[in-house]
C-alpha cells in the first residue's frame, strides 16, 4: 500500500498535467466496491493538499483544481456504479465470491443502512472501507434514486476538500513546528501517514471492540 502512494504521489508531482485522470482514477478505486481495499484513496488525496497551491498553501507547486476534481469526480462515479449494481443486481451479490469471501462487508453495510436509513449514503462517505459498500446496500435496499444522487454528490463535495484542507493544515503545522524549508514538504507528508494511519487503527480498534462485545452476548 505505501509503495502504491509513493509512486502515485510522485507521478502526480511530474505529470502534473495528469493530476485530475489519475486522482479520478484513484478515487474511484475507493469508492468503488470490490476495489476499495485496494486503493489507499484517502491517504492520496491528503498528501495531495499538502503540495497544492492555493491562498491557505501559497508555497505549493500542484494546481488546486486538477486533483480536487478528479477526487470528486471519481468518488461520485465509484458510487454511482455501485448503486447500480445494488438496484440491478440485489441481493444474488450476496452469493457474489467477493462478498463469500468477506462476508463483514455486507453484514456491516446493511447494518450502517438500517442505523442511517437515506443519510447512509452520505453519512458512510467519511467511514473507512465500509464506506464503499454502503451505495451497494442502497441499491439493494432499494434507496430512490433522487435521494442517492442528493446524498453522492452532497458528500463528495465536502469529502473532497476537506482531506485536502487537512494536508494543508500539516503542511502549515509542519512549518509551524520549525522544519526547515526543504523539509516542510517531507515533514508535512510524514504528518498526512501519522494522521490517516491513526484515524484507521481507532476505526479498527473501535470494529473489534464491537466485535468483541457481540460476541460476549451471544455467548451469554
Amino acid at each position: 500500500m505505501h509503495d502504491i502512494v509513493h509512486a502515485t504521489i510522485a507521478f502526480i508531482r511530474q505529470h502534473q498535467d495528469l493530476a485530475f485522470p489519475v486522482m479520478f482514477l484513484v478515487s474511484f478505486g475507493e469508492s468503488f466496491v470490490g476495489l476499495s481495499l485496494l486503493f489507499p484513496g484517502t491517504t492520496i488525496m491528503v498528501i495531495a493538499g499538502t503540495m497544492v497551491h492555493w491562498p491557505l498553501n501559497p508555497h505549493g507547486e500542484l494546481n488546486l483544481w486538477p486533483p480536487l476534481l478528479g477526487g470528486l469526480c471519481g468518488a461520485v462515479v465509484g458510487d454511482a456504479i455501485s448503486f447500480w449494481a445494488g438496484t440491478r443486481f440485489g441481493h444474488l451479490l450476496d452469493k457474489h465470491w467477493y462478498f463469500v469471501r468477506h462476508p463483514d462487508l455486507l453484514e456491516r453495510g446493511y447494518a450502517f443502512f438500517e442505523r442511517y436509513g437515506i443519510a447512509s449514503v452520505f453519512v458512510g462517505r467519511f467511514f473507512g472501507p465500509v464506506r464503499a459498500v454502503i451505495p451497494l446496500v442502497a441499491g439493494i435496499m432499494e434507496m430512490s434514486w433522487r435521494q442517492f444522487w442528493f446524498a453522492n454528490i452532497g458528500s463528495a463535495v465536502l469529502w473532497a476538500p476537506s482531506l485536502m484542507l487537512l494536508g494543508t493544515i500539516l503542511r502549515r503545522l509542519a512549518h509551524a513546528l520549525g522544519a526547515k524549508r526543504e523539509w516542510v514538504l517531507i515533514t508535512a507528508v510524514l504528518l498526512a501517514v501519522a494522521v490517516v494511519a491513526a484515524i484507521w487503527a481507532a476505526r479498527q480498534f473501535k470494529v473489534m471492540h464491537r466485535l468483541r462485545g457481540w460476541l460476549g452476548h451471544e455467548a451469554g
